[in-house]
């Protein structure tokens, strides 16, 4: 079965700063002749998805991440400016260090360059039932209030009240990067129920969701997963995890807040994928940098954005899709722990504590 068209979707892990090495391997597919189908991305994977779905070349968004200040993102609220109380107040009022505010901004105003604002402007087929190929984003949040994935905007309508071409596509990709404890989340409420939910990181509950463009029966085209790894690719989770600090006080519990949440984005779909998975995947080295490493220089952005062109390059090397086929797709089982996994995810919660 060939191929159609070079037509190829997209995943890319979330992963903060790190996200930096997925631009670089998305400018290596498009100068290899790949056409993105349809991309989605979870926390920084959302940022880089959101922007090609909006249409930005590889020449701009490597542009971007390289010279992006990433400590502008650091916003405080009232609370933090105060003498003493700092973190331990904005955690307990907001239940973030950061306000969020200013990366909203930011990420509104960058899709307003290619006149991109709600999902209405990312409609790729206006005949398509199937709202997960209706439209050329997919963005990947968490909704820890009733503990469901939430796949936007798909889910924006049932889950959110929000028509999902109404949805403003800043808003949903900053609900996908509220890394818990660092940024403040999301508070939405539900215009028709008036439910109220708290929404973060996407990688809470699916950090690498490789399986969202998959359908029954044999694919026209693969998906492509951006996976960002440490070199050492067997290496113990705990050695990718930003250790907490060792003295005592609000600083230490801080900065262990953060590394629990961390190591449960990092840890969750490491355990669901599969051969088949790690046969579309392209591994990106990390290079050491770190999740909230917004003081990033520029030399150690632009060698992690390299990181992601060469994985690139070495994965399409070897790369066919006619094997992929006959090796992986070409038979039907029994459902996979992923497949479970997800179809718990979006079961609705019963009443009652557990």
């Amino acid at each position: 079965m060939a191929q159609t068209e070079n037509r190829v979707d997209l995943v890319l892990e979330g992963g903060g700063v790190k996200g930096v090495g997925l631009a670089g391997a998305y400018s290596v597919l498009i100068e290899q002749g790949f056409d993105i189908a349809n991309v989605a991305g979870t926390s920084a994977g959302a940022i880089t998805a959101a922007a090609i779905a909006a249409g930005f070349t590889p020449d701009e968004l490597r542009q971007i991440t390289l010279e992006l200040d990433y400590r502008q993102f650091e916003d405080k609220g009232w609370e933090d400016r105060l003498p003493v109380l700092e973190k331990t107040t904005s955690l307990l009022l907001d239940l973030g260090i950061h306000e969020g505010n200013r990366f909203h901004e930011w990420m509104r105003e960058l899709l307003a360059r290619k006149n991109v604002h709600t999902f209405a402007d990312l409609v790729c087929d206006e005949d398509e039932a199937e709202l997960r190929y209706r439209y050329k984003l997919q963005v990947i949040a968490s909704d820890v209030t009733n503990r469901q994935l939430l796949i936007l905007p798909r889910d924006a309508k049932k889950k959110l009240g929000v028509e999902p071409d109404e949805l403003e596509v800043a808003l949903a990709v900053r609900m996908s990067m509220s890394i818990p404890i660092f940024f403040e989340p999301v508070h939405h409420q539900n215009p028709q129920t008036g439910e109220q939910i708290i929404i973060v990181d996407g990688g809470m509950l699916s950090n690498f969701p490789v399986w969202l463009f998959d359908s029954d029966g044999i694919p026209d085209y693969p998906t492509f997963g951006l996976l960002l790894v440490e070199p050492n690719l067997r290496a113990h989770l705990g050695h990718q995890i930003e250790p907490p600090r060792k003295e005592r006080g609000v600083a230490a519990l801080v900065d262990y807040l953060k590394s629990l949440a961390q190591t449960m984005m990092a840890a969750h779909d490491r355990l669901y994928v599969e051969q088949a998975d790690y046969a579309r995947t392209i591994p990106i080295p990390t290079l050491g940098v770190k999740t909230t490493e917004f003081d990033i220089t520029r030399e150690r952005a632009l060698a992690l954005y390299e990181s992601g062109r060469k994985a690139a390059e070495e994965f399409l090397e070897t790369w066919d899709f006619e094997a992929y086929i006959a090796s992986f797709r070409s038979e039907k089982g029994e459902p996979s722990r992923r497949d479970v996994l997800v179809a718990s995810m979006e079961e609705p919660v019963a009443a009652g504590g557990g």
